[in-house]
């Protein structure tokens, strides 16, 4: 679910391996550092606690670090974020259209795939993925981004997965795709305990 009072409430349901982390999270991600004893790790979860700061200022209302086990000893890593943003646009369709146009239109894009989504609310909805290359940082990222709208028509969702382990695209692309088709804007189950499980990238599908 979000968690700011400016937007309105969304549920959604992330796989196993995803796990929420935000801005308040910088003394418990210190902690894990240290206990890694790698100075690279400290330098690179600072600089994700970091990131997390700016984004909460471009309306991004909640994000989750995937960490997925990965062949033959290693971990990938992804970052999911929601945006809600207030539109003006009366009509849906024609803001979800706009929106997707933008994002597909950004020059950060090596190559991507466009796509509508058929959701069961049949609320307008368009994925785009691909690989963007992102100016410096010396390797290209994958990322995954669906746009829908709120059924109140005066908001957007914009849902985001990114990640550096590009040779997992499909995967990536398939999980954010099964995401959008969770998200709800009633509590769909007021008392359900949150899954903690965790899961290789390519079981972790809903």
């Amino acid at each position: 679910m979000t968690h700011q009072h400016s937007s309105p409430p969304v549920w959604f349901r992330l796989p196993p391996g995803f796990h929420d982390i935000g801005p308040g999270d910088r003394a418990s991600l210190h902690a894990v550092a240290e206990a890694l004893d790698s100075p690279d790790a400290q330098h690179d979860l600072s600089r994700l606690i970091d990131g997390l700061e700016e984004l909460a200022g471009h309306d991004v209302v909640h994000t989750a670090l995937g960490l997925h086990p990965e062949e033959p000893a290693g971990l990938t890593t992804s970052l999911f974020s929601l945006t809600i943003r207030r539109v003006d646009q009366p009509n849906p369709r024609l803001t979800v259209a706009r929106t997707a146009l933008a994002i597909a239109g950004s020059p950060l894009w090596a190559s991507s795939v466009r796509r509508f989504i058929d959701l069961r609310s049949a609320l307008p909805c368009c994925l785009v993925a691909g690989i963007i290359s992102v100016p410096d940082v010396e390797e290209c990222l994958f990322q995954a981004r669906v746009a829908t709208v709120h059924p109140d028509g005066l908001h957007m969702l914009v849902l985001d997965l990114t990640s550096a382990s590009t040779q997992h695209a499909d995967a990536y692309t398939d999980i954010l795709e099964a995401v959008a088709h969770t998200v709800v804007f009633t509590d769909p189950e007021p008392s359900a305990p949150k899954a903690t499980a965790t899961s290789r990238i390519l079981e972790v599908l809903l």
